[in-house]
């Protein structure tokens, strides 16, 4: 929160100075040291397993997980569950990076001493008490426009998790133009509150941008939704020719926040 008034007064201006050099770039067309200035997003769903024991999930998730991820580095870990009674029931993770060795290290935790043995309950269970089935894993790379995670605002208790497919990687490149150079600033304007934007580079559904909004409640979101549907600078950007055809499908899951 104490971040988001300092990042919504500067991402506009970064998007006439130093974003907008890079604002047509994709991952795979920038420089490695340009891609190391911006934040890696893994977005974790656990998919848990009929009548299993959620609290030690719960427990491992945000009294061992999340503790070391932060002490080798992790900029971020967030945590929620889907908005209703969803079946099977979903957990979600959304970790931020500041790089790509911090993520090599988090997925190689068996180097560290702690961390085993407080995760030693954790791992030590049958496979008559599997927590969860599986869990998926996606891969983001912060867009130029919004290269860090923004705070959410005070009292969010609604997070909006949104996909936007591509029918080509030219397709997504162009939407991801039309956010750094245009959409971001509109979205801030009009009280969509971003908490990051991505480039899926690796993971299902690709190409495809992923990104996340968060509100107070559906009035809140509702009525920004409404206000970016209806302004005019949406009107005019969404007309140009240059960003035609360039979402396929959208995903979208409403999530309220277990941990932030």
């Amino acid at each position: 929160m104490k971040r988001r008034s300092f990042i919504k007064s500067t991402v506009a201006a970064a998007s006439v100075a130093s974003v907008l050099p890079l604002s047509h770039a994709t991952a795979q067309e920038l420089p490695i040291d340009q891609i190391s200035e911006k934040e890696l997003y893994e977005l974790r769903t656990y998919e848990l397993r009929f009548g299993s024991q959620q609290k030690l999930l719960l427990d491992y998730l945000t009294k061992v997980f999340q503790p070391v991820l932060k002490r080798i580095g992790v900029n971020h870990f967030m945590l929620f569950k889907e908005l209703g009674d969803s079946n099977p029931t979903k957990l979600t993770a959304l970790i931020s990076y500041p790089n790509a060795s911090v993520y090599l290290k988090a997925q190689n935790l068996y180097t560290d001493s702690d961390y085993v043995t407080q995760a030693k309950e954790y791992h030590n269970l049958p496979q008559s008490q599997a927590l969860y089935n599986r869990f998926s894993s996606s891969l983001l790379l912060a867009f130029d426009g919004m290269p860090k995670i923004m705070d959410a605002v005070e009292g969010a208790s609604l997070f909006e998790l949104r996909t936007y497919e591509g029918f080509s990687e030219d397709a997504v490149r162009r939407k991801i133009k039309m956010f750094n150079t245009e959409e971001i600033q509109l979205f801030l304007k009009t009280n969509l509150h971003p908490v990051f934007f991505g480039e899926m580079i690796a993971g299902p559904y690709r190409p495809c941008l992923t990104y996340m909004l968060n509100f107070k409640d559906m009035a809140e979101h509702d009525a920004s939704w409404k206000s970016f549907a209806t302004h005019p600078e949406w009107k005019a950007m969404s007309t140009k020719a240059e960003y035609a055809n360039t979402v396929s499908n959208i995903q979208k899951v409403f999530l309220k926040p277990i941990l932030v």
